[in-house]
């Protein structure tokens, strides 16, 4: 009896695990007349494997404003992006590189992309890295966040921002740029290993695996290890009220980075401590 006991404990354990696996979460209680909606995105994938369920579809149709990380829709995003994604104080990414690095880093990129670290070098680190990360990809990538701001258009649903593009962009300016070019050079160095936990955390997505994929990112290789809270838990945090405020006012679609969503200081855990009811929708 007690195996049997056991065995159906062991079932259920799994069952509810299985059960949480999802990028879609819905948001009620707390004196909401009308549940919100939570969706985990990624910011690069193949169209291969990106993939939008009738579920999520369903929560975007119920809702009357979008929330991104940054506001999409916003005209002078783009501008505002390449200014804060440069030096101003004269320093160059080579400034922060050993000769050995640097030659690395121009010969990767010229072989990827057609151009060196030359015509790059004003860029700061983690710009470099987005471009790093493209080239991970043997694709054109699908853009979630593209897909999103284009269905609130075609809605006429109104969009805005969790964050503004310069303090999303100022995040890494308190990150050593010495660590953030030192990482950029030791991907490149490693770039098999590089690409191949890329694709796992892809495989994790596609498994809506949110849990799963934190995980990765807390025991990468290349994540910023002692800068998790910088990156992570202050920004989860930062949002809740925003969240709270919007969700108030009008049933909301919010859609953030996938790694956002799991652990402790996740906004799903935080979401809850406020009160909320927050059940995973399949």
């Amino acid at each position: 009896m007690k195996t049997f006991q056991v065995l159906i404990f062991c079932l259920l354990t799994h069952f509810i695990q299985a059960q949480n696996k999802s990028l879609l979460w819905e948001i009620s209680g707390n004196g909401l007349s009308k549940p919100s909606y939570l969706y985990g995105t990624i910011h690069l994938i193949c169209p291969n494997d990106y993939f939008l369920t009738d579920s999520t579809k369903a929560a975007f149709a119920k809702t009357d404003q979008v929330y991104l990380e940054l506001d999409m829709d916003d005209p002078s995003m783009m501008s505002k992006m390449m200014k804060t994604a440069m030096f101003t104080d004269g320093k160059k990414l080579k400034d922060y590189l050993s000769a050995d690095d640097y030659t690395l880093l121009n010969d990767f990129f010229k072989q990827k992309m057609g151009m060196g670290l030359d015509q790059m070098n004003g860029m700061k680190p983690f710009t470099v890295m987005s471009m790093l990360y493209m080239t991970l990809l043997s694709c054109q990538p699908q853009s979630y966040e593209l897909v999103f701001t284009q269905m609130a258009s075609n809605a006429k649903k109104e969009m805005l921002g969790l964050e503004t593009v310069e303090f999303q962009m100022s995040i890494f300016d308190q990150i050593p740029y010495e660590k953030q070019a030192a990482l950029l050079a030791d991907m490149v160095r490693k770039k098999e290993e590089s690409a191949k936990e890329f694709g796992q955390m892809v495989a994790l997505y596609k498994a809506q695996d949110v849990e799963g994929l934190l995980k990765v990112m807390d025991n990468s290789e290349w994540d910023f290890n002692g800068y998790e809270d910088i990156l992570l838990a202050n920004r989860n945090a930062a949002w809740i009220p925003i969240m709270e405020k919007a969700m108030e006012t009008k049933p909301t679609f919010f859609a953030v980075g996938a790694g956002h969503l799991g652990g402790e200081k996740g906004v799903l855990s935080l979401l809850k401590k406020q009160g909320f009811v927050v059940r995973p929708v399949l």
